[in-house]
């Protein structure tokens, strides 16, 4: 299957699959990010959703399509942490034994999410790379079923549900701002929504510091990156030498991306949590940064900006706001 054959019917066919386990999340206005009133901004709150992130839709929507060999076999999968945590819980519903591997960088709040939930986790390298590695050995070595983060069309269409109940609650959207890492939930949204509306503006907002998706976007390949420390570490990571899908769909579906910086974060972190009362992590806060830095070249009249999740440590957030005063 190439990206060219992805279908709409497939986002449809994996938001009837992954209901018993995901939700639908809100949206809600946020007027200090409306230009004076001149455009309406709305959040999507998938740091609402069921183990803190969007990750659940696609890994719900990848495991149950599994036959019941695969499930036996048991999954393995690499992640930065919130993938890990939404593969660890599904498995755990469904009585399938899981694999993680995380690379050294994952903070200690995602670590014990995924222990907590039964899961094996291995760290396993210094990179997402690495880890991304050690998973692709481990399924040779034991048979599991490899469930990507990101590059897998099942996964693609759980996360583009999104982008479904965004036509739904907010029909007259226009322009829709979407974290971008692996491109997985960029192109799941962004394919959802063309498909609608192909006048629709979509565009990608990830940190500068290590940006996988943009560098390769700007080369017309894909390239290696190399991973620094960022608040937005739900975002780090490579998207890995045998790209099949995510690379060529944000290519196709995506009008433009941006870049924001760790102050820019860590700012709309801390809009998020004294404006809306709302914990959102760096990597799902980026869309808010986009807006607030003012870097949206082409905002439209109605704006959705989707706040990927919450599983941000607490310390790291606390210090974020020792650091800012509005």
């Amino acid at each position: 299957m190439s990206h060219r054959e992805f279908a709409l019917r497939d986002v449809y066919l994996a938001r009837q699959r992954i209901m018993s386990l995901a939700q639908r999340t809100p949206i809600i206005e946020a007027p200090r990010l409306s230009e004076g009133g001149k455009t309406k901004v709305v959040l999507k709150l998938e740091n609402l959703q069921t183990t803190g992130s969007f990750k659940i839709r696609g890994a719900t929507n990848k495991i149950l399509s599994l036959s019941e060999k695969e499930r036996s076999r048991g999954v393995v999968t690499s992640s930065s942490g919130n993938h890990g945590r939404a593969v660890s819980y599904v498995a755990g519903r469904l009585g399938i034994q899981a694999t993680i591997c995380i690379p050294d960088t994952v903070p200690d709040n995602k670590r014990k999410a995924i222990r907590q939930l039964g899961a094996e986790l291995l760290v396993a390298g210094a990179t997402y790379d690495e880890a991304s590695d050690t998973a692709a050995r481990l399924r040779e070595e034991r048979g599991l079923t490899m469930i990507h983060p990101f590059d897998d069309p099942f996964v693609i269409a759980g996360q583009g549900t999104i982008g479904l109940e965004l036509l739904e609650d907010f029909p007259e959207i226009d322009t829709v701002l979407v974290p971008l890492s692996g491109g997985g939930l960029m192109a799941g949204i962004a394919f959802a929504l063309k498909s609608a509306n192909p006048m629709l503006r979509t565009i990608g907002i990830t940190m500068d510091r290590g940006p996988a998706m943009v560098e390769s976007l700007r080369a017309g390949k894909v390239v290696e990156i190399v991973e620094e420390p960022t608040l937005a570490d739900a975002l780090a990571g490579g998207l890995g030498g045998e790209n099949i899908f995510t690379f060529e769909m944000i290519r196709t579906y995506v009008d433009d991306t941006i870049l924001v910086s760790e102050e820019e974060i860590a700012a709309a972190m801390i809009f998020a949590l004294e404006e809306h009362r709302l914990v959102v992590e760096g990597g799902g806060a980026v869309g808010i940064a986009a807006l607030m830095s003012e870097k949206v070249r082409e905002l439209g009249k109605n704006v959705a900006v989707v706040l990927s999740g919450s599983n941000v440590d607490i310390p790291i957030l606390l210090e974020a706001a020792q650091n800012h005063h509005f």
